[in-house]
This record gives structure tokens, C-alpha cells and sequence, in this order.
């Protein structure tokens, strides 16, 4: 990630002021949550990832595409459109971006319950959180739905 102290004064200003116009987000009800050696756990990403067979993410897409907890990282591609989004780690290790490896370590030692069958991925670089209140309702259905416990918010 770059620092804004090394980009462009003009780029670094743009940029606060798109940070300064976005929606302030008051934090929730404080719930408590399960022990983790207790709870199944997915993955909300926002790197833009999905299957090869699925449709790529289009510039300001607000839609969200689903990775089965079993993926092969051979069948996973990122079709992020930011010209900001640097693939390179990703293209190392799909971890830095989407830990799915890292959570089925934790479950094989039992630090998690388990891994949820599905994952979530958006397409990041959009200014306005307001603009994912109904995918991301829906895409909350869908994880308690399948009985997870905590989400792994990935923002990218």
C-alpha cells in the first residue's frame, strides 16, 4: 500500500478528499462472539476474486462472487480493475489476499472449528460503503445461513 506522503500533492490530496466525503459508519452492537476453537469461519474479500468460470468483475461492480471453501488456487483469478492494485503478492500467494490455506491450518489445529463451505469476494476501490447494503445484507443471509461464526473481513 502507498503512503500518501509519497504520492503526486495533487493525486495525495485527491485522495483525501474522497476519504473525507465518504459516509462516516457508526460502529454496531457489541456482540460476543463464540470462543474461535468453537466457531466456523469464512472468508468477505474485496480483491476482486473469483473462479475462472465466473464472470469477471466489471469497473464499480457491486455484485460479489462466491469461492468454495475447497478451491484450487488454479481455478481462482482476480479481475480487480483499480490501476492502484498492485497483483504481484496475490500472484505469489493468493493468502495475502484471501487467507483460505491459513484458515484450514487453523482448523487442522483446532484453533477453528472449521471452514465454511463458501466464501465471499466484491470488487474493491469503491468510495461508498452505502452503495454494498444490500449485497452485503444478503451475503450476511447467506453466511449465517450456512452456519458461520465469524467472517474474515479481507478489505484489499
Amino acid at each position: 500500500m502507498v503512503r500518501l506522503s509519497d504520492l503526486h500533492d495533487s493525486e495525495a490530496e485527491h485522495l483525501r478528499a474522497r476519504a473525507d466525503a465518504m459516509p462516516r459508519i457508526d460502529p454496531g452492537e457489541w456482540l460476543t462472539p463464540k470462543p474461535m476453537e468453537e466457531s466456523t469461519v469464512a472468508i468477505v474479500s474485496t480483491a476482486g476474486l473469483h473462479l475462472r468460470s465466473d464472470a469477471p468483475f466489471a469497473l464499480g461492480a457491486l455484485d460479489y462472487r462466491i469461492v468454495p471453501g475447497d478451491a484450487d488456487w488454479a481455478d481462482v483469478v482476480s479481475s480487480h480493475v483499480s490501476t492502484n492494485f498492485d497483483r504481484s503478492a496475490f500472484q505469489q500467494d493468493p493468502n495475502i489476499s484471501f487467507p483460505l490455506d491459513r484458515l484450514r491450518e487453523m482448523a487442522a489445529t483446532g484453533e477453528i472449528a472449521g471452514v465454511s463451505n463458501w466464501h465471499y469476494s466484491f470488487m474493491g476501490a469503491m468510495p461508498n460503503p452505502a452503495l454494498f447494503e444490500d449485497t452485503g445484507t444478503e451475503v450476511g443471509r447467506l453466511l449465517a445461513a450456512d452456519g458461520v461464526d465469524v467472517a474474515l473481513l479481507v478489505p484489499v
